[in-house]
């Protein structure tokens, strides 16, 4: 009986010596520098999956906050820590910040409390909550902590930049500011730094050596590519991302044509353009003139995501969301797979908000296995690591492909192997390069744009004929008003309601009306609002039923405000 508390009592004592031995002169330099970035008294912020996203003038102390914690971050793990400062797809008046772990992933889901925990702490409690962490996690103060930054191109990144880096330094912090980077390639830069150097070289002008010699390799294999089968019109987004892509043109040899529009020299960040607004408003950017049957995509603010679109003879916008890309990128994969010979397990992850006709293509048509996981990027990565080939992309466009270390290794070995026939070293061949041109650590529009234009490529495809592999089922999205969201619990990666009682009984039963039908419903993570889905094989009957089932969520689940209307 005595054991746990004695065991308790010795790390706790030696955390205690690990901040004894640590100056208390350094927690002093903390404790000046935290009042140049004071919290507003009373401010409540919550790490979550996109970190801190708030309006920029509320995030100064939390900005010095993370370097504090990046700094600790480094420290635990031994490791070279990022932090991003980016609102990606937000207004450009906010701004945000991220974390990123060792192999350039998002940060572990207990360090994102500790997030939480400093960022509200008061002005006059911070040093507690900083120890409290040191305590905790057994934290070497003598360890060298490593920070790299970077930042979006919003007014407010450089200041708040400054914030990090003041954090870092007051606790005795390395820190290196790469400046202006999108998202992915901070992540790309951690994940080198921390595998010396064996997933790439860790700096800017590596990411952009890296993609573009696997793309080239790539394209090299598509004959008698014409100028216009090479060329893509791109929406920036007036962001990072538009910025980054003119300096990678010149790695690209002028195999990849690009036009970029809304490349930040005018108009304001994601205002009427990027690909969250051609998602939702369902129609091209602002400033991008679309002939018919051309290519186009749009980044988001800090290209974490693409999607593409284009117009067809009959002037009807059709747009090629993350359940299309992830279609023909595993299709891709699959064929050269078997092609090579090499029994390596592929699956798609999705969300419960994949188009069915999606699902259904992949596991009928293509045998491929198909894997649902909770919304949000974590639980889709999380899930993908579990094979050896794991595709995953949210409907918005946020994705990329994981490959295990044994997957790799396979791949590797049988395109060095000279004992092979000619169709199985091509296709090993094709296999390595694009594992190289997949930045697996985290969603990547140029990356993956360039993985999609290659795969066109060497498949001779249009835009069309990609499209027209399936077509998604109509659906609806809407949003019902209640009392307090938590009443709705759900399972089976939120496909189905568990709590209230009655109400997945009443779906079930609203479902079984039409064909080719289903629906969901499941709590917004930030407001007290129900999201329904629904498809089906007409579009009146998808908002008939999404009608139906916004109607027995707010009977059975607390409605606020007006019953729900039909929308015809």
């Amino acid at each position: 009986p005595e054991v746990q508390p004695r065991r308790q009592r010795s790390a706790a004592s030696r955390s205690a010596r690990l901040i004894s031995h640590y100056k208390m002169a350094q927690f002093e330099k903390v404790s000046k520098k935290s009042a140049l970035h004071p919290k507003p008294a009373g401010l409540v912020l919550q790490y979550g999956t996109a970190g801190f996203r708030t309006s920029a003038q509320q995030l100064d102390h939390i900005m010095f906050r993370m370097g504090l914690l990046a700094t600790l971050r480094s420290r635990k793990t031994k490791s070279t820590i990022g932090v991003m400062v980016t609102a990606s797809h937000n207004p450009e008046e906010d701004n945000g910040v991220k974390l990123i772990d060792p192999m350039g992933e998002m940060v572990s889901a207990a360090w994102e409390e500790y997030a939480t925990q400093l960022a509200n702490a008061e002005q006059e409690g911070l040093l507690k909550a900083l120890k409290d962490i040191i305590e905790k996690e057994a934290v070497d103060m003598n360890q060298e902590g490593y920070v790299v930054m970077g930042r979006d191109t919003r007014p407010s990144s450089g200041k708040l930049s400054q914030a990090v880096f003041d954090g870092v330094t007051s606790l005795g912090g390395k820190c290196h500011d790469y400046g202006l980077v999108t998202t992915p390639q901070l992540h790309f830069v951690v994940c080198c730094q921390n595998t010396q150097g064996r997933y790439g070289t860790g700096t800017v002008e590596g990411y952009y050596q890296k993609l573009a010699q696997a793309f080239i390799q790539l394209t090299k294999q598509a004959p008698n590519r014409t100028d216009d089968q090479k060329h893509i019109k791109v929406d920036g987004a007036n962001g990072i991302g538009a910025l980054k892509l003119k300096e990678m043109e010149q790695f690209l040899q002028k195999e990849l044509q690009i036009s970029l529009y809304n490349d930040g020299s005018c108009g304001k960040l994601n205002y009427q353009c990027g690909a969250d607004y051609v998602k939702v408003q369902q129609k091209p950017p602002h400033g991008l003139q679309l002939t018919v049957g051309e290519r186009s995509c749009s980044f988001d603010g800090d290209a974490d995501r693409i999607i593409y679109y284009y117009v067809d003879a009959a002037k009807c916008f059709h747009l090629l969301d993350g359940d299309k890309i992830a279609m023909l990128i595993s299709t891709f994969l699959k064929e050269l797979l078997v092609q090579a010979g090499l029994d390596l397990q592929i699956a798609v992850v999705q969300t419960a908000y994949a188009n069915g006709s999606s699902t259904r293509y992949l596991e009928e048509t293509m045998k491929v296995q198909v894997h649902c996981a909770k919304t949000g990027v974590k639980h889709l990565h999380h899930k993908a690591q579990e094979f050896d080939i794991g595709v995953y992309f949210e409907a918005n466009g946020h994705g990329t492909v994981l490959f295990s270390k044994a997957a790799e290794e396979k791949i590797r070995q049988l395109a060095l192997d000279q004992n092979i026939n000619d169709e199985k070293k091509r296709a090993a061949k094709l296999l390595e390069n694009t594992v190289n041109l997949i930045n697996q650590t985290v969603g990547d529009a140029i990356s993956d744009m360039l993985v999609i234009e290659a795969i066109l490529a060497l498949k001779g495809m249009s835009v069309q004929q990609w499209d027209a592999m399936y077509t998604d089922l109509p659906n609806r999205q809407l949003k019902v008003k209640v009392i307090d969201r938590r009443v709705i619990e759900t399972t089976d990666a939120e496909r189905r309601a568990v709590t209230p009682a009655g109400l997945q009984d009443a779906i079930d039963a609203l479902v079984g009306n039409y064909s080719l039908a289903r629906a969901f419903v499941r709590p917004s993570g930030t407001e007290d609002v129900v999201r329904v889905y629904a498809e089906a094989d007409t579009q009146e009957n998808a908002d008939t039923l999404a009608y139906e089932v916004s109607l027995e969520v707010y009977k059975l689940a607390g409605g606020a405000g007006d019953e729900p209307k039909p929308l015809h």
